[in-house]
């Protein structure tokens, strides 16, 4: 059996000059010969800022890119018909396709309604600090571009739970509906701010049936639609986990079938939450292990400082592998974003190694990783910035290992501080599979490793090309493998 491989296909800053949609169908063949088997694609729905918006500010979601609205036909990546497409082109190469579903929150209203509130303390949202008063807030969706075509659904505040502005106030707060479900917050996951059932926007209230239905619909809507593989859950930590539950359900009962699903449920202090939620779920979900990330990031901060025995503590893949969707950054994680932590590019090769050449978990390259990126924004201070984020050369390499020879019985080598190794011992399904890795956060390492004695004899070479010397394994099925310092070496036979 192949060995699963997604890639995030976007990042916050995507402004090539061919659109998304239509980039990702022209590379559907070059995806599928690196070892891709699945291709998370960002938001497809109109959001509020129309074709400027990355997506998560939610608008419609019945609108692929289809209707004028929100100043614009096309999404950011294109318009519905590409969407469709470019599922196709990944079809034909038999790799899945993730849709990003942000169920959280909506923006953008199109009316105002007069509502009653009350003010909550930004640090403890279970505290009131106001009397009931009334407001106009954005609160009514009525799609007029779209015009009850696929959903005659209309959203008011009985579908939400906070809003973050009063127009007529022009003052900006979380704002606590006075809904049919009373007052206060939804229980949620996350107790961090006493509740952080309210992120940002129109937050959305699943003790609402009505709303619950609709959004089984969506479900049904886009699967048959677009014939999308599965999901990626947006913020799983601020939303209810019994509507996610009845989600997932639904549409496995409904089609017979497992969708895959991977829920962001970010974290980067401990496994509890994480395991929490796994538990809350019943492990429904696969999750991104945000733990190892962190790791990750700060690994590449401290140098050689970082000991690298400690690389798995505090994370899902020690504690739930099964379960781990692991990556480098993403999103979110990039420069300038709100959870920026980013990986330094020194430390990302080796990182790669580690999430690509192992047994556990399902590992997610990132788009800039594999085509380069360059954005301007403003740093928090308003100064304008210029960020060039480089192809890692190392990368398609690895990942074309990783279908082909990354299997087998894993032996680990994290007995030193900044030099660690492990190896694959392959199998008969795969032809010359086996392989060793070996990486160094300071100087020059190597390490006496056991790869198996069927491969006494065999030479091995260093597949990314910076040791030229080949290294035979001895009739025991040992040999002492080498990698440059703050480098990796993958070692496999020579063809």
């Amino acid at each position: 059996m192949q060995n699963q491989t997604i890639i995030q296909y976007f990042h916050w800053y995507y402004n090539e000059e061919q659109n998304l949609w239509n980039k990702v169908a022209t590379e559907a063949t070059r995806l599928k010969e690196i070892g891709v088997t699945s291709v998370w694609l960002p938001p497809a729905y109109k959001a509020s800022t129309g074709g400027y918006s990355v997506g998560y500010d939610v608008y419609d979601l019945f609108d692929l890119g289809e209707f004028d609205q929100k100043g614009s036909v096309n999404t950011r990546y294109g318009s519905k018909d590409e969407y469709i497409k470019a599922i196709d082109a990944l079809h034909e190469q038999q790799i899945a396709v993730l849709a990003d579903v942000v169920f959280n929150h909506k923006a953008g209203g199109d009316e105002l309604e007069r509502i009653e509130v009350r003010t909550v303390n930004e640090e403890n949202r279970n505290e009131f600090t106001s009397d009931v008063f009334e407001i106009e807030a954005w609160t009514k969706f009525t799609f007029p571009g779209r015009k009850g075509q696929y959903s005659q659904f209309i959203w008011d505040h009985q579908c939400f739970s906070g809003v973050d502005w009063a127009e007529d106030l022009k003052e900006t707060a979380i704002y606590s509906i006075q809904n049919f479900a009373g007052e206060g917050f939804e229980e949620v996951p996350s107790t961090e701010l006493g509740n952080y059932d309210y992120l940002m926007f129109n937050d959305i209230d699943f003790r609402n049936r009505a709303v619950v239905e609709e959004l089984n619909y969506w479900g049904e809507w886009i699967v048959e639609h677009t014939k999308v593989d599965g999901f990626r859950l947006d913020a799983v930590k601020h939303i209810n986990p019994h509507f996610i539950i009845e989600w997932i359900d639904h549409l496995n009962q409904k089609y017979n079938r497992q969708f895959f699903v991977v829920a962001e449920n970010w974290d980067v202090v401990n496994t509890a939450e994480q395991e929490e939620y796994i538990q809350l779920t019943e492990g429904r979900t696969q999750i991104f292990d945000s733990l190892l990330h962190h790791n990750f990031f700060l690994a590449s901060k401290e140098d050689s400082n970082f000991d690298m025995r400690t690389i798995f503590d505090n994370t899902l893949i020690q504690i739930t592998p099964e379960l781990a969707v692991t990556f480098v950054d993403n999103h979110d994680s990039q420069p300038l974003q709100a959870l920026e932590s980013y990986v330094e590019f020194w430390f990302r090769p080796l990182a790669y190694a580690i999430i690509l050449l192992r047994m556990q978990g399902i590992p997610c390259l990132f788009f800039p990783d594999l085509y380069g990126g360059i954005y301007d924004d403003k740093n928090p201070e308003g100064e304008d910035i210029h960020i060039e984020l480089a192809i890692l050369p190392e990368l398609e390499v690895m990942s074309k290992i990783r279908t082909n020879l990354a299997y087998g019985e894993q032996r680990d080598y994290f007995d030193h501080g900044n030099c660690v190794g492990w190896t694959r011992a392959g199998d008969e399904e795969h032809p010359n599979s086996g392989l060793a890795v070996l990486l160094s956060t300071g100087e020059e390492g190597w390490k006496t490793m056991e790869i198996g004695q069927h491969f006494a004899g065999k030479t091995f070479v260093d597949a990314l090309g910076k040791h030229p010397e080949g290294i035979v394994i001895d009739e025991n099925g040992f040999a002492e493998f080498h990698c440059h310092g703050k480098s990796v070496s993958v070692w496999v036979q020579s063809e």
